[in-house]
């Protein structure tokens, strides 16, 4: 046989973020003193009550097989978080439970997607957003943000970038990898431009719970009647409840489609982990004090780091909103040690200061990197002093 794979995955891009996560964990293993700046998840246990609902719904037998789009049980537990959170009302046949936000993204770019159909991706975008439009057929049609707007796009921006083949728009807020938020007043502009273009809105609100500074989450789907009815709203309990292993996400939208992505669903992985699902029925249900203990931790985390790498050379640092990441622009440390890119000099890192970084390019931003603040702050310290020092004995004018 001469071909052996499939078209639609032949210009797919594996996950940056997966790959050196892997490469610092292989280097770890080998005994290298290694800080992963990489990981997007939190670094805590899945909290008690969780794991013992867990734990419970096994022993009561609750292991078999259950509806393709969730238990509805947990349908209605989301329901309550988004009336409670949100103030917006859906019902179960608007809800599909997924094996976590990425499948949900997945199996929704799926049934949207005719071939040709474009999606607005601003960037820096998550590194799946672009690879899974294309495998449903899709183009990604990319819009730049810049440090000077907060690396958020404008209506302007937006409008500009809707031609006859669009379908949908992504707002990722807070978002991966910026921790950017967009306010009720953007929220509101962009959503005008998606009513008059007649095109889906595709609001990834993973991070809604990691917000700093007295910031508010507002979900595009709050601003209008219109607004919800052309919205998709993508979240779960990944980094919320600190439950990244356990992949369960959520789609919250018009019917049709949920409907249509449940069908599917069907077809492709049966159902959610069962034992997974009961644990997120706590995690929605159970105490949420955990929830606000983590965010405590994550904004002081982020008051310490931030003004340390600010101050190493060749860095510039806007302060983020939200989720648990930074996104310095590099390229000036990456050209004064020697670079002529800046995944070049995030490779150095890892194997000469012993940092993990995510280079942006896997983001769509070629001249940054990403660093996870989702680690204990002695490790946080000791790894931007590394970085600090490298940049500095290598500086050269």
């Amino acid at each position: 046989m001469t071909k052996k794979l499939a078209d639609r995955v032949s210009t797919l891009s594996p996950s940056s973020t997966l790959a050196i996560t892997a490469r610092a964990k292989e280097m770890k293993e080998s005994g290298i003193d290694v800080i992963g700046l990489g990981a997007g998840e939190p670094d805590y246990n899945t909290p008690t009550n969780i794991l013992e609902a867990a734990i419970a719904s096994m022993k009561e037998g609750k292991t078999k097989y259950t509806p393709s789009g969730g238990l509805p049980a947990l349908k209605d537990a989301v329901i309550e978080k988004l009336k409670k959170d949100q103030q917006l009302n859906f019902t179960r046949k608007e809800i599909m439970i997924g094996i976590g936000a990425k499948h949900v993204l997945y199996t929704l770019f799926q049934v949207i997607l005719d071939p040709g159909d474009e999606v607005i991706i601003p960037t820096p975008y998550w590194v799946s957003y672009p690879e899974q439009v294309k495998l449903a057929g899709g183009v990604p049609v990319f819009v730049e943000s810049t440090p000077e707007s907060q690396f958020k796009v404008t209506a302007e921006q937006l409008s500009a970038a809707v031609s006859s083949k669009t379908k949908a728009v992504i707002i990722n807020s807070p978002g991966n990898p910026t921790g950017m938020i967009y306010s009720h007043e953007e929220l509101l502009r962009i959503a005008e431009v998606c009513k008059e273009k007649d095109i889906w809105i595709i609001s990834d609100e993973i991070y809604e719970k990691l917000i700093y500074g007295g910031e508010k989450h507002v979900s595009i789907a709050q601003i209008s009647n219109d607004a919800k009815e052309r919205t998709f709203i993508i979240n779960g309990v990944s980094k919320s409840h600190s439950m990244t292993g356990w992949r369960i996400g959520y789609i919250a939208g018009n019917q049709e489609v949920v409907s249509a992505m449940t069908n599917l669903a069907s077809h492709s992985t049966s159902n959610p982990t069962t034992t997974s699902q009961y644990a997120a029925i706590e995690a929605y249900n159970g105490p949420q004090d955990t929830v606000e203990g983590m965010r405590k931790d994550f904004e002081s985390r982020l008051e310490r780091i931030y003004p340390l790498l600010q101050a190493i050379p060749g860095f510039k640092v806007i302060k983020p909103q939200g989720a648990f990441y930074l996104l310095p622009e590099v390229s000036e440390a990456a050209a004064k040690t020697g670079f002529s890119s800046v995944d070049e000099f995030a490779s150095a890192l890892l194997t000469e200061a012993k940092v993990a970084v995510i280079p942006g390019s896997g983001f769509g931003s070629p001249e940054t990197i990403r660093l996870s603040y989702a680690t204990s702050i002695d490790l946080l310290e000791e790894a931007v002093k590394r970085i600090h020092s490298y940049v500095e004995t290598n500086w050269k004018e």
